[in-house]
Order: structure tokens, then sequence, then C-alpha cells
């Protein structure tokens, strides 16, 4: 070291960022660890090791750890959300597969935000984490309603969109967990997903019928 500079200064000087732009490196890297691990496993100091950051910093912008994992859940969600916004014009089964293409770009493009946000439920859905995690699954659930122009859904419709949602949930964590299998292939198995609960909800529910007649 030369004589006279402290250990301070001879350290490299971080770079400078604008607020926003540091706020979202940290979310960025907090939902990078929190896409792996438990959230009561992460350390403010794994954050700020990971972002390059120090700690205060990663207090000085999110006060906590919860503060900070519920911004990046909350960040997560607004980009997957973005991403569901009807672009219509088509068939409800064209837009149906359009609007899967569009969830998968998030899982593909954002997997670490998506496999967060979705290990913050269900297993903690109390509080600020479990209403974004539902908030996603409602925003997903009218899009699909007014895809298929139902208004009120049936019990039995209901119960049938949301264990779809489940399932196309499970499917992209799987999907992120293996690729074994085509992204094309996996969104064309969701849509026939899609169309055989709803065949078997035709069976319980005059209504579901008549819907499927018009989506086939």
């Amino acid at each position: 070291m030369t004589p006279g500079k402290s250990a301070e200064t001879a350290r490299p000087a971080r770079r400078r960022l604008s607020v926003d732009r540091r706020r979202e490196e940290l979310m960025a890297a907090a939902l990078e660890l929190f896409s792996t691990r438990d959230a009561e496993d992460v350390s403010i100091d794994d954050v700020a090791s990971a972002a390059g950051a120090s700690r205060a910093l990663v207090y000085h912008y999110f006060g906590g750890k919860q503060e900070l994992y519920v911004a990046a859940l909350r960040s997560a969600a607004e980009q997957l959300e973005s991403r569901l916004r009807p672009h219509g014009g088509g068939r409800p089964i064209d837009e149906l597969a359009s609007g899967l293409r569009r969830y998968f770009d998030f899982v593909e493009e954002h997997a670490a935000g998506f496999a967060a946000l979705l290990r913050g439920g269900p297993a903690n859905r109390t509080g600020e984490v479990g209403e974004i995690v539902d908030g996603v699954r409602r925003r997903l659930f009218r899009l699909i309603q007014k895809q298929m122009g139902v208004e009120e859904p049936s019990p039995v419709l209901r119960t049938t969109l949301r264990s779809w949602i489940a399932s196309v949930e499970t499917a992209g964590l799987d999907w992120l967990e293996h690729r074994d299998i085509e992204r094309s292939t996996l969104e064309k198995l969701l849509v026939d997903h899609m169309i055989a609960l709803l065949g078997v909800a035709a069976a319980h529910d005059d209504d579901v019928a008549g819907l499927l007649g018009r989506l086939a």
C-alpha cells in the first residue's frame, strides 16, 4: 500500500448510481437469494454482499429485511402483471395462448423474481406477502374471466379456473428447475389442460358446457 494512504482510500470506489437504480439492484440481488432460500435464511449482509453494497446502504433504502422482501416481491409482481395486460382482438382460446406466452416470457427472463414470488406463498400467505402473491393470482383470474366473456363465474367454473392457475404456477417452477420440455410444448400442454378441465367441469355445470362450446 502506498505510504500515507488508508485502507479506506485504497478500496475501489463504489459506482455512483441513482436512487432508483440502486434500489433496483438491491431488489434484484434479494430476489435472486429469495428464489433459492427461505426468507428467514437470507440476511441483510447476504443481500449487501450479492449487490456489492454496504449493509448500511440496504438499511438506508429499505429499513430492514422484511421491508426489502416485500419491496422485492412487489416489484416482481408488478412486472409480471404488466405482461398479463390483455391485447384483445382474438378468439378466447388464442388470447389464452397469447397470455401464456407472455407469462412464460416473464418466467424465462425473470426466473429469480418468479421463483421468489411463488416461494412467498402459500406457506407465507399472511400480511403483505400473502396479499402480493394473491394479487397476482386474482389478476390472472380476472384476465381469463374477461377473455372468456364471463361476467360472474359459477362456483364450478371459479374452482376450475383457480385449479388451472395453480397448475400454471407449478408448471413454471418445474420448467425452471428442469427445462427438459420445450416452452412451446409446455404452453400448448397448458392450453389443452384448460380445455380438459373445462370438459370435466361441463359435466357438472350447464353454463360451463356452453362456455366450452364457444371456446372450442
